[in-house]
């Protein structure tokens, strides 16, 4: 009985702890269904599950360690050992926030100081007259990063395996929170309140499990572009420097930006409406559409309309930075066409040249703007997953 108890022991101890990672983790299988209620529970219990566990171990152990001959001595010693091994790398070395760090040296400079590339692809952010921008490379890393503009507090916040990059108030029923990165569900970063161990979903802001399930993080606008042609729109902004501390994990998101970093996770899929496909996303309201980012390279320009409202989606010249802007112009509905000549855009009513900023800078429209529409970058994998009700807008 006591050969039973302690096998059975310590398979039960090294199961929960892999058990509780493995369901929170880019494991084999582990993010296909639907199972965050049950890694909830694990992860909360794990205490009690642990002293289970040592109860079923303790007398056998006891009994093989002090009167049992070299052989079985020996033999109980190798398993308890590969047990504290399990719990060690389970809780030291796979969990999310063992491997991800936030930065320690948080530095943004002016233009003029700059060293990202004007290449590398940014969350812009602009609040009360300030903006600043925040490299994906770097974000990628880290997962999140808090930081202050324009006097609001902000959680920049980006997942590689979606390739959704988001920002939110940090603040839940009016108070400011703290969040760590805890793993992630259907392959999307979660992560988790100190005060009350709520576990909240990256891609939407919304707590998914724990006490304050249902609530949703306010969302602040952002855009996603190169830095040069964020620094365009706003030459004053401030970049986010890279910690040097952190230069290997940032070396191994090299390339991320173009798609070209190889990987399951966080490769790319050069074919058209796979899994790790790039999509423009756009939701207003109930309604939610793809645009396939191949079509939109070929287009540059795509006018179509999604719950009743007009929109362009339109491609820089840099073949990176992309916009959807309100198609509506004092009160005139118009479609634009891309200009090889002037290598910018024109509205096709009375051909009026607007610039890459949805301004428009000649024609009967002068001066006027357009008016942005939230938007994003992301894999198909993702958007499709966390926008059930999306459509995709398919060549004509």
């Amino acid at each position: 009985m006591k050969y039973v108890l302690f096998l059975v022991g310590i398979a039960f101890l090294v199961a929960v702890e892999i058990a509780r990672v493995y369901f929170i983790m880019p494991f084999p299988g582990s993010q296909e269904e639907s199972s965050i209620e049950l890694a909830y529970f694990l992860n909360n219990y794990i205490f009690w599950f642990r002293i289970v566990g040592i109860i079923l171990i303790a007398y056998p152990a006891y009994f093989f360690l002090t009167k049992s001959k070299p052989t079985i001595k020996w033999t109980a010693i190798t398993m308890l050992a590969f047990w504290i091994m399990a719990a060690y790398a389970f809780n030291f070395r796979f969990l999310a926030d063992k491997m991800f760090y936030q930065p320690e040296n948080k530095i943004l400079l002016t233009a003029d100081k700059n060293k990202v590339s004007n290449k590398k692809l940014v969350l812009g952010i602009y609040i009360n007259g300030q903006a600043k921008a925040y490299p994906i490379e770097i974000i990628g890393y880290h997962h999140q990063v808090r930081d202050t503009v324009g006097g609001q507090q902000v959680m920049v916040t980006y997942c590689t395996v979606c390739r959704s990059g988001r920002v939110y108030k940090p603040e839940v029923d009016g108070q400011i929170e703290n969040f760590r990165l805890v793993g992630m569900d259907h392959f999307n970063a979660m992560f988790e309140d100190s005060r009350t161990k709520s576990w909240w979903r990256q891609v939407s802001g919304e707590a998914i499990v724990g006490p304050l399930k249902g609530k949703t993080l306010a969302e602040i606008p952002s855009e996603q572009m190169t830095l040069g042609a964020w620094l365009a729109r706003y030459p004053e902004s401030l970049i986010l420097q890279p910690d040097v501390k952190f230069t290997d994990q940032y070396a191994g998101l090299d390339k991320y930006d173009e798609g070209t970093i190889g990987g399951s996770l966080e490769g790319t899929d050069s074919l058209s409406w796979q899994n790790k496909s790039w999509v423009v996303g756009v939701s207003l309201g109930l309604f939610a559409k793809a645009y396939d980012w191949n079509e939109l390279k070929e287009k540059r320009i795509i006018n179509d309309e999604l719950a009743g409202t007009p929109l362009v989606v339109v491609l820089e010249s840099d073949t990176a930075s992309f916009h959807v802007w309100s198609r509506i112009v004092n009160s005139d509905t118009l479609n634009f066409i891309f200009s090889d000549s002037l290598k910018t855009f024109v509205d096709t009513k009375t051909n009026s040249v607007w610039n890459w900023q949805g301004r428009c800078i000649d024609g009967q429209f002068k001066d006027s703007s357009l008016t942005p529409i939230q938007s994003y970058q992301e894999f198909w994998h993702s958007w499709k997953t966390f926008h059930p009700n999306t459509t995709q807008y398919l060549k004509e």
